[in-house]
């Protein structure tokens, strides 16, 4: 495998890192131990049997977590501190056969990647907790499940497809972060002013 077909592989690792890292540590170690999939030498500790039933056992709390509105916001919150730094991580192992300097470049552009995929999701979840049915929350995660089981596949089959992929997410990221901020802030600042009808607007300094 090419460098950089290695490097899509560790992009693609830290993309679904950031939205699923339970089921992309779970999918990995099971493909991994039954042969049907063959993984980077580094990587191959996802095969041990403790760590699939850890990340199996956390999927299946995660699973119902991320469908609950309200619940999922608060996940997300605590797993700010977990897939980025784990999606790093996984990146830098996909590239070890590269060399120690690819590992590093890896770690870094893996860590803003996962940033990227997380955040997207979790702001994404908070906007669609505006809605009180609980559908789109079911929708939008089992959407998201979907994408780690079909991002794995295109990654080490179609690795150069799959860095595309990233790149162009995380384009379409950085156009869509500051919108998203735009909305909540808005839809906070309506939420505010239906709780509080009769709260007066701070008066205005006196001109000099």
């Amino acid at each position: 495998m090419e460098a950089i077909a290695y490097l899509g592989v560790a992009m693609g690792l830290a993309w679904v890192s950031g939205i699923n890292l339970y089921a992309t540590v779970a999918v990995l170690g099971i493909l991994g131990s039954t042969g049907q999939m063959t993984l980077p030498p580094e990587l191959s500790i996802l095969t041990n049997e403790g760590v699939i039933v850890v990340a199996g056992l956390m999927y299946a709390v995660e699973f119902f977590a991320d469908k609950t509105p309200g619940v999922d916001m608060g996940w997300d919150a605590v797993h700010t501190f977990i897939r980025i730094p784990a999606g790093a991580i996984l990146a830098a192992m996909a590239v070890a056969p590269v060399s120690e300097e690819a590992q590093m470049v890896a770690f870094l552009l893996g860590g803003a990647v996962a940033t990227a995929s997380h955040a997207t999701k979790a702001l994404s979840r908070v906007a669609i907790n505006t809605s009180p049915e609980p559908f789109s929350n079911w929708t939008a995660s089992i959407a998201e499940d979907f994408t780690v089981l079909g991002a794995l596949w295109v990654m080490f089959n179609h690795p150069y497809i799959m860095l595309g992929l990233v790149l162009a997410f995380s384009l379409f990221a950085l156009w869509l972060t500051p919108r998203l901020f735009l909305a909540l802030k808005s839809i906070f600042e309506k939420l505010f002013a239906f709780l509080n009808p009769n709260k007066q607007a701070p008066p205005s300094l006196p001109k000099a």
